[in-house]
C-alpha cells in the first residue's frame, strides 16, 4: 500500500535512510540522520510537498519524495523527487510503484518539472528514471566525495 507518510513512520525512514548513507553513495550525507532530524524534514517537507510510503503487513518498505529543487521563487513549480527502498526490498517493483504515485501527486499539485539528482554510477536509479520518462539534462564531473572517492552527480529531468 502507498500513503502520505506520517510521524509513526519516522523511525522506519530513519532506519532506511541511514543504510545508504553508512553503506553506499546514494546520497552524500556522510554521519546518520538522527531520528530528530529525521522528524523535522519528513514535518517541513510534508508540510508542503508530497511525501509517500510504500507499506507492507504494517512495515515500512520504502519511501519518497518532492520537494523544492531551488529557493527563488521563479522556481516554485521545480520540484526535485527522492526516493529510498529498503535494501532487503530493492528490485521488486517498490520503488518505480512509488516514484509512479509520486509524478501524479506531483500534476495534481501543479507542478511543472520534477528533477531527480542521481550519483554518477548509481545505474538501478538511473533506469528507473529513465523508464519513468526522465531525460538526462547534465553531468557534473567530481563535485562530491564519499568514501574517499570523488563522485559525479547526473541530473534527470521530467516535464510534466
Amino acid at each position: 500500500m502507498i500513503r502520505r507518510a506520517t510521524i509513526q513512520d519516522v523511525q522506519a525512514i530513519t532506519n532506511i535512510y541511514n543504510v545508504y548513507v553508512q553503506n553506499s553513495v546514494a546520497t552524500f550525507e556522510t554521519e546518520p540522520v538522527t531520528l530528530q532530524e529525521m522528524h523535522r524534514r519528513v514535518e517541513e517537507i510534508s508540510s508542503q510537498y508530497p511525501f509517500l510510503v510504500y507499506e507492507k503487513n504494517g512495515k515500512v518498505l520504502g519511501y519518497c519524495y518532492a520537494h523544492k529543487w531551488k529557493a527563488r521563487t521563479a522556481y516554485d513549480r521545480t520540484l526535485e523527487t527522492t526516493v529510498y527502498v529498503a535494501t532487503s526490498s530493492q528490485r521488486k517493483g517498490i520503488g518505480k510503484e512509488l516514484m509512479v504515485h509520486l509524478i501524479e501527486k506531483c500534476r495534481q499539485t501543479g507542478a511543472h518539472v520534477l528533477v531527480a539528482c542521481i550519483t554518477g554510477g548509481n545505474e538501478n536509479s538511473v533506469r528507473l528514471h529513465r523508464q519513468l520518462g526522465f531525460q538526462q539534462v547534465s553531468h557534473f564531473r567530481q563535485v562530491g566525495m564519499k568514501f574517499a572517492r570523488w563522485l559525479d552527480v547526473i541530473d534527470f529531468q521530467l516535464l510534466l
